[in-house]
């Protein structure tokens, strides 16, 4: 299978983990993940990836419940490291090689993130996973995405959901809800689509970094969108 992008950056969902159950991780989906990752690093294509911590903890549901903003931010970051660590763990399991950097320090947990070392990491054949968000409280898991994904000059953000791309509404609420084959970030403003928080929206228009959206729950997605396919929605300039 040929590939049309040399170097991606995955975001997926914490919540998508949980597979089919009610918390925590799916060792299923887990595996079905790391396959997928491992097929399209062998098409020689480098591999960041950044996971959300919405199956263990959420730091606004946290707030709604008493826990200081900033603390359960802390949380949530706590909960992504968790998340990168066995996705980490299952890679390696099938021989391919990954490494956990942290957006804070955690040695001897992950190495401290920086561009430099990510990079070099990606060009020795190794999945990179970046934890822990952007270190910072009051951004979410899909800003650090569109910062990492700016900051190692990646050719695309590949956004992981279980829905396969964007549509006018929500379509597990919405059944007349259309699909968007591409839509441009102005596009995304003006009909208020709820693809990732403004913040990392802005981010992605202003640095001019393409996202698709697809489905990540069907195996073979991910080597099917690298390989230029057209799946999912295309979001750009």
């Amino acid at each position: 299978m040929t590939k049309k992008y040399n170097r991606i950056l995955l975001k997926l969902s914490g919540e998508s983990l949980m597979g089919n159950k009610q918390y925590g991780i799916d060792e299923n989906r887990l595996n079905d993940y790391a396959v997928q990752i491992k097929a399209t690093m062998e098409m020689d294509v480098q591999i960041a990836i950044v996971i959300g911590g919405g199956n263990i903890f959420r730091g606004l549901a946290g707030t709604a419940q008493g826990v200081d903003r900033v603390k359960g931010d802390q949380m949530g970051m706590l909960a992504t490291v968790i998340n990168s660590l066995a996705l980490a763990s299952a890679l390696e399991r099938m021989g391919t090689p990954a490494r956990v950097f942290t957006a804070v320090r955690m040695e001897p947990i992950g190495q401290l993130y920086s561009k430099e070392a990510a990079i070099n990491a990606m060009k020795k054949s190794e999945i990179v996973i970046v934890s822990g968000g952007t270190g910072n409280p009051f951004f979410t898991t899909d800003t650090a995405s569109a910062l990492r994904g700016v900051e190692l000059e990646v050719d695309v953000m590949l956004k992981g959901t279980r829905v396969d791309g964007v549509y006018t509404a929500d379509p597990e609420k919405d059944p007349t809800a259309v699909k968007f084959e591409t839509v441009t970030y102005d596009e995304v403003y003006k009909r208020e689509l709820k693809i990732m928080d403004l913040t990392a929206t802005a981010l992605a228009k202003d640095n001019r970094l393409p996202i698709i959206v697809f489905d990540m729950d069907t195996v073979g997605n991910l080597e099917k969108v690298v390989s230029g396919e057209k799946i999912g929605t295309l979001v750009h300039n």
